[in-house]
């Protein structure tokens, strides 16, 4: 074999091995899913990307390296974390979007699961008037209709890049499959038990054995549900062959959701819930989410109290910070539910009159019962699982975005040859006056279940502008501790000075009136809990993570610092 001969064969076979080996990995250059590595915090200059999943994270880079914005990485981010984060990722569930443009536009998007045509205000109860909360929290019958396929098309108008591309680094990782973490993993092997229980057709997440980590999950079915999405868009997922599975599914579970639900279904843009604190602007959702309402309650309620002069963890400032999200969530119980089916007094509840009015009870020595709590007088005037990913680019377009399945895994039911697990957000909804949800919520007339009425939300996905720009981005999951967890981060920052890993970082810790206890974390110092509980108050179960925020911050000098919570296998990723 002659010189020239071999020097062709050799670069034939190097060529045919780069293609086998990008085939093998997919997705792109900069996304290896058998291979990755989780990044806690980058300082960046272009964009970055914070999401619960590394790869979710690395393919959202990548969109922006390719030229898209905030908005292209927000939709492929959350793509590709319906593939691989199949417990609060999703495309059977819904969300919220809270943006900032560069153009100074803000908006709101709601995309949240809505209560099907056959839903009824008593369908969880039985005879004798008792709530069976197993209905409304597993298996077909606690599914809304899924909101989040619909979202993302609409944000897409604010997106640069087809939404061809941004969807297929999903369809490979969903086709070709991925490495799952040892958290992932755990999670699955905890629910297989469900698994079996609540589905008609063995789903691709149920494994003889058990799952460990680096095991490749590979899901075609979703693949194959993606591709549609690809070829037909919003019809894709709303009509067609994946309704048909979606209704069929339904059928075999005694589940309600229909073809007429799912065609109807809209996402809707909304005005930002926005108020001042101090010198910022704080900016976030307006109901069906309480998050951005319970935000501005307790802020204003602190604003002229000098907490930063208290310090952090101190007792003093563990109190009020307590006190505050009593009284918020006392009111979130009785006024707070859709907009478009109760009058909401947002104004009155945010009026300062009244939120002065509401801390008069307020005793610095000693707990206030929330037996003692109600909610507030309105003046006369005034007529967990989820998932957060915050994005921004070097153009100054700014998004938070918070998507759920309400709980892990959702309903537990997968839909037979689609591939994804449906929500179970049917139990966010009031089933019962007094009677707590998944999280130990209650609630009332406000947010009773009707037909096509969206379900209240904790979701919290937050901007915050300093000097008319962005400053912070944030959110995280968590059920009822989202607003009261993105409150303490605002707080650490804004007023205790803390750097962004520590505001986040620390031990946090959460009240929500009822029940009458302090949720707490690991770590959250002894002495503190010892001389409050002389005050009177109650704590509950230590637990080993509340939420999991996912946080930029704009720094002086024009950076980025992208932080990922420890408490999961959140990423960072930024260039």
């Amino acid at each position: 074999m002659n010189k020239a001969v071999f020097y062709y064969l050799t670069l034939f076979i190097l060529l045919i091995s780069c293609k086998s080996s990008q085939k093998n990995i997919g997705v792109s250059a900069g996304v290896n899913p058998f291979h990755y590595s989780i990044t806690k915090k980058v300082i960046a200059e272009n964009g970055a990307v914070v999401s619960a999943h590394p790869l979710a994270s690395k393919v959202g880079l990548e969109i922006l390296k390719q030229g898209g914005n905030a908005i292209d990485a927000v939709i492929a981010t959350q793509l590709a974390l319906a593939v691989v984060y199949p417990n609060a990722g999703n495309i059977g569930g819904g969300g919220f979007m809270v943006a900032r443009l560069n153009s100074g536009e803000t908006i709101a998007l709601d995309y949240r699961e809505m209560a099907p045509a056959k839903a009824n205000r008593d369908m969880y109860l039985e005879a004798g008037g008792n709530a069976n909360t197993d209905k409304s929290q597993l298996g077909h019958l606690s599914s809304g209709v899924p909101g989040t396929v619909a979202g993302l098309f609409a944000s897409h108008k604010y997106a640069r890049l087809p939404f061809e591309k941004l969807i297929q680094p999903a369809i490979e990782l969903a086709e070709k499959g991925y490495a799952i973490s040892v958290t992932e993993a755990k999670a699955l092997n905890a629910i297989k038990d469900d698994l079996v229980q609540y589905n008609s057709i063995t789903p691709v997440f149920i494994k003889p054995a058990d799952w460990k980590k680096g095991d490749t999950l590979i899901q075609k079915e979703l693949a194959n549900t993606l591709k549609r999405i690809k070829e037909k868009g919003q019809p894709g997922f709303y009509e067609g062959e994946t309704a048909r599975l979606i209704v069929e599914e339904m059928i075999r579970g005694n589940g309600i959701i229909s073809y007429d639900d799912l065609k109807n279904y809209k996402a809707k843009f909304r005005t930002p819930h926005s108020f001042d604190y101090k010198n910022y602007l704080i900016i976030g959702m307006p109901m069906p989410s309480s998050g951005g309402l319970l935000l501005n309650q307790m802020m204003k309620m602190i604003e002229n109290r000098n907490i930063a002069a208290m310090g952090f963890h101190s007792t003093e400032a563990v109190q009020l910070m307590t006190e505050v999200q009593r009284r918020a969530f006392a009111d979130r119980a009785e006024y707070m539910g859709d907009a478009d089916f109760y009058k909401v007094p947002v104004s009155m509840l945010t009026n300062d009159i009244y939120l002065q009015e509401r801390m008069k009870s307020y005793n610095p020595d000693k707990a206030t019962p929330s037996s003692t709590i109600k909610p507030g007088m309105l003046l006369r005037a005034e007529s967990e699982e989820t998932t957060h990913l915050s994005v921004i680019d070097k153009e100054g377009n700014a998004v938070a975005v918070t998507t759920t399945l309400n709980n892990s895994y959702g309903s537990r039911t997968v839909v037979g040859g689609a591939g994804f697990f449906m929500n179970d957000e049917m139990d966010d909804f009031s089933i019962k006056p007094g009677v707590p949800n998944l999280y130990g919520a209650v609630g009332g007339e406000a947010n009773a279940i009707m037909p096509g009425k969206r379900m209240l939300s904790s979701m919290t996905p937050t901007i915050v502008l300093q000097d008319n720009k962005p400053y912070i981005v944030l959110g995280t999951p968590g059920g009822t501790t989202i607003p009261t967890q993105v409150f303490q981060t605002l707080v650490n920052i804004l007023e205790f000075n803390m750097s962004t890993e520590d505001a986040v970082y620390k031990p946090k810790f959460h009240h929500q009136w009822l029940p009458d206890e302090i949720m707490y974390e690991k770590g959250f110092p002894p002495t503190v809990k010892a001389s409050l509980e002389k005050m009177g108050y109650t704590f509950g179960k230590e637990r080993t993570g509340i939420g999991r925020t996912e946080i930029i911050k704009v720094l002086p000098g024009g950076k980025f610092e992208a932080v990922a919570d420890i408490r999961g296998d959140d990423s960072a990723e930024g260039w």
